[in-house]
């Protein structure tokens, strides 16, 4: 099976070889895309906190059940604004590149840069977003069953 590494990669990643990894190994370029974005994405230079409201922001955004649910938290999950300034700004700016297609104005941008970021930062939340892309798109079109791990996670847009 062409997929086994990218298979043995996503499980060294997860602990598991999700249902998602499973779908996307029926293209193994696909599933070793998402892989190395996921494996560059965690290198980022976005705090680990950062990082998951970026994920669950896009995945919310894009109304994808199945990762909301793989990384999900209460307050992402209903699209309210975070307690911590920081995080929000990451919240608001990964909302506006996925709900605008990338199309970021500089006040938006400015706005993420005034708490704290940096423009490296703005280059490494469209990192995410285009991980997260690939992970709710498949989904979308496989409807990709749930991990028995995260059924208490489920969620829809309502």
């Amino acid at each position: 099976m062409a997929a086994r590494p990218y298979v043995e990669a996503a499980k060294r990643r997860m602990g598991f070889v999700t249902t998602l990894n499973g779908v996307m190994a029926e293209s193994p370029e696909l599933l070793a895309g998402y892989n190395a974005l996921a494996e560059l994405f965690g290198k980022s230079s976005l705090s680990k906190e950062a990082k998951q409201v970026v994920l669950i922001t896009a995945s919310v955004e894009n109304n994808c059940g199945y990762c909301v649910a793989g990384h999900s938290t209460l307050a992402l999950r209903a699209g309210r604004p975070l307690a911590d300034a920081r995080l929000e700004a990451a919240r608001r700016l990964t909302q506006t590149m996925v709900t605008k297609q990338g199309w970021a104005d500089d006040t938006e941008i400015d706005a993420f840069l005034n708490a704290g970021y940096t423009r490296r930062n703005v280059l490494d939340v469209i990192l995410g977003v285009g991980m997260k892309t690939l992970s709710n798109y498949t989904n979308h079109v496989a409807h990709t069953p749930l991990d028995p791990a995260w059924q208490d996670q489920q969620w829809s847009r309502t």
